[in-house]
């Protein structure tokens, strides 16, 4: 998952919907070949042609292949797909023949069809402006410094009551007890005291304050000083620190080229509103200040 200085989850949950749901079938990468479009006919029904590259751009959309992939003619991916053109594109020319398309209701679902399209060329031109492997080997470098600094450290509390209580007992444990012998009988934990007061694997930084501090402070091994935390007393043991290995460039590449694709999405969105003339059917006059924040800039110390 991308870590951000704001929760990335959140915020492509936000901005899913702006990016328009035909876009998210087939990604938002791009290679140079989908954005040329091929004249290589793969069929003609009643004179209309399909082309190869509608069949590939339809197989990429349904996730048959990844984008970029190679496509063969004898492939069953492209044969399955193929055929499902043409039975759309039969039921298309008897649609037209019936005289379907001149309903107005028809014609406004065309409308709508084609404005998705539209949007979703939108976004096609942002991914081929902004989606570049420089943007995404900085990010990806960035990536890699924030999960590292977020370790994991395999931890033991004991909690009491009063910082007096707190101080005797790692007042023992400098003395040389074994901080493992003082938890059942001194700890008020009921779900650790006969687990050794262990806590399990934690992320410092996923933690309230003053935790993250505290376990920084403590070598592997050490028992750190008495610390109030959630209305009692504590100490800490950090037993274990590991450092789990990062998501390889390519593992993460598809997160981070979303991530810049919704951000760019965001900015252009909340441009295109403020410039707008909009009125809801309410009647009242649409204000920027009902427009979605825009994202953050992905340029310089913020990538």
């Amino acid at each position: 998952m991308i870590r951000r200085r704001a929760d990335f989850t959140v915020f492509c949950a936000a901005l899913a919907a702006l990016a328009l749901a035909a876009c998210s079938q087939g990604g938002f990468e791009l290679d140079e070949q989908q954005r040329e479009v091929s004249r290589e006919v793969a069929a003609k029904v009643n004179g209309e042609e399909i082309y190869s590259a509608d069949v590939e751009l339809e197989a990429v959309a349904r996730g048959l292949v990844v984008s970029g992939a190679a496509l063969r003619a004898e492939d069953e991916a492209y044969k399955q797909v193929l055929d499902q053109l043409i039975d759309q594109k039969l039921m298309a020319q008897e649609a037209r023949r019936l005289g379907l398309e001149k309903d107005p209701a028809a014609q406004r679902r065309l409308e709508m069809a084609q404005e998705r399209i539209m949007g979703n060329l939108l976004v096609e031109s942002v991914v081929a402006e902004q989606v570049t492997d420089e943007i995404i080997d900085k990010m990806y470098a960035e990536q890699v410094r924030l999960q590292q600094v977020n370790d994991q450290v395999s931890v033991a509390h004991i909690v009491t009551d009063t910082e007096e209580e707190a101080e005797a007992v790692w007042l023992r444990v400098q003395a040389g007890e074994a901080f493992e012998s003082l938890v059942f009988n001194h700890s008020k934990d009921s779900a650790t005291r006969m687990e050794n007061g262990d806590l399990g694997y934690v992320a410092p930084n996923d933690l309230p304050d003053p935790y993250p501090v505290v376990i920084a402070n403590t070598p592997v091994g050490e028992v750190s000083p008495p610390f109030e935390a959630d209305g009692s007393w504590r100490l800490i043991k950090v037993k274990d620190r590991r450092t789990e290995p990062p998501k390889t460039r390519e593992e993460m590449r598809p997160e981070i080229a979303t991530f810049l694709t919704l951000s760019e999405v965001s900015r252009i969105l909340r441009r295109l509103r403020t410039e707008a003339n909009i009125e809801k059917v309410d009647g009242q006059a649409y204000t920027p200040e009902n427009a979605p924040e825009p994202a953050k800039a992905l340029t310089g110390d913020e990538l």
